[in-house]
């Protein structure tokens, strides 16, 4: 996989001065940024507001900026009478709001509640997103097999899943339940992560702030963050996003909360530079005519346009690598012309007799029991003669789940006989 960018490689975008901007370099002054000074000054005050008394440095440190920047935005909010200093720390001074600013403070948390980190420019957050699309990763088979080392795929597959996530594209995966169409699109997710992006925290425009950080789907990687850098943002490793049967059409857009004031980004704006995951596709709360629409020009041109509640549409990048998994066939779900833009389709089917067995032999020896030689052939005998069925790589994990079930209820160690294995199938196949 290519290395994650340096520091001369970051995106740089221009802040009206000529001054670097975004995460390689660090504003040193209020001319350096890429919002407008009354944005910085308003979560500066709000935040003074929420905090009580607190320090410059304190200050700088909820909004991620340099103490520099922090320093002139108090100067500003002192000549404006809204704080005032009440001790020194050294040579740091200790701020509190007074009566005015507390006032003005009150009346902006009625517009908008966000405070803490200050947020980048739309135009820097798509630069830097171009910049670190995952069509410019490149996936090589040494990566692809250590990621999926835990399952037991054939060459081929492999083959095909590293082409995938070379193209950067959409993939769809198909075929009976069962077969690990969840488990094998978050191991594509991993591979991605092992490279890293940069994300912010938040985004503004026209005064409205989204938030984009989610720390329950990005993870820091801070052991590579550089000295000086732009702390409004994050470096991550790629993001992964799964969602299923709870997707709505609501989900797709502009999250806007009437409490706080301010937007916290749809789905797809989490996962870009990514992987979005649409679990179950075809089940979820709005029709997959309805997303699919919603999704034809993104996919093809890598553009999404959002709406904010005045009904301004915003346009954001769509650089993610969005796979479909569906136990139904992509011919009954969308049309041709969508079909052309999924560019990669990978039926996962059944599996060979000799992969169940070493799938089984892998979930016994990972749960610690023992079992009879004959079981895994007793196990592929009942499927294909009994039920005739395919073989489906769930079964063998499920079986010594419940064998191991049994054998916690009955207080003994688990070991799979004729008799256990009877006992399983008959708690885990319909009759």
């Amino acid at each position: 996989m290519a290395a994650s960018l340096t520091t001369q490689e970051f995106q740089r975008g221009s802040a009206g001065t000529g001054a670097p901007a975004g995460p390689a370099h660090k504003p040193r002054s209020l001319a350096e940024f890429d919002v407008r000074e009354s944005v910085l000054e308003d979560i500066a005050l709000k935040t003074l507001y929420t905090t009580g008394t607190i320090s410059v440095l304190g200050l700088a440190s909820a909004l991620r900026i340099s103490y520099e920047v922090m320093n002139e935005l108090f100067q500003k909010l002192r000549a404006q009478v809204l704080c005032q200093v009440t001790g020194m720390t050294g040579t740091i001074p200790q701020l509190a709001i007074t009566s005015q600013g507390r006032a003005r403070a009150m009346e902006l948390l009625s517009q908008s509640s966000y405070t803490g980190a200050a947020p980048v420019s739309l135009e820097s957050y798509v630069k830097q997103t171009r910049s670190q699309s995952v069509r410019k990763v490149e996936v090589h088979a040494d990566e692809v097999e250590r990621a999926f080392a835990h399952l037991v795929l054939d060459a081929d597959l492999l083959r095909r899943f590293g082409a995938a996530l070379n193209s950067g594209s959409a993939m769809f995966l198909y075929g009976p339940a069962g077969v690990g169409k969840t488990t094998m699109a978050e191991v594509l997710s991993r591979v991605l992560a092992e490279d890293e992006v940069w994300l912010p925290y938040a985004v503004e425009v026209d005064g409205q702030i989204i938030i984009v950080y989610d720390p329950s789907i990005h993870h820091n990687a801070p052991e590579s963050t550089p000295n000086d850098y732009d702390t409004r943002w994050v470096r991550c490793h790629r993001p992964a996003v799964l969602v299923g049967g709870e997707l709505t059409a609501e989900m797709l857009d502009m999250q806007f909360n009437p409490v706080s004031k301010y937007y916290d980004g749809p789905v797809q704006m989490k996962a870009n530079n990514g992987v979005l995951i649409i679990d179950d596709f075809g089940r979820q709360r709005i029709r997959p005519e309805d997303l699919l629409n919603r999704w034809i020009v993104p996919l093809d041109r890598k553009i999404d346009f959002l709406t904010l509640a005045g009904g301004r549409k915003i346009e954001i990048p769509f650089e993610m690598l969005v796979v479909f998994a569906s136990n139904r066939s992509p011919a009954e779900l969308v049309d041709p012309a969508f079909l052309r833009r999924i560019q990669t389709k990978i039926k996962i089917g059944s599996v060979t007799e000799e992969q169940f067995c070493e799938i089984f032999r892998r979930a016994a020896r990972e749960m610690q029991v023992p079992y009879d030689p004959e079981i895994p052939t007793d196990l592929i005998n009942f499927v294909q003669d009994k039920l005739n069925q395919d073989l489906r790589s769930c079964y063998p994990r499920d079986i010594v789940n419940q064998v191991c079930w049994a054998a916690r209820y009955e207080g003994k160690n688990p070991y799979i006989d004729r008799a256990a294995l009877r006992r399983a199938i008959d708690a885990y196949f319909l009759g």
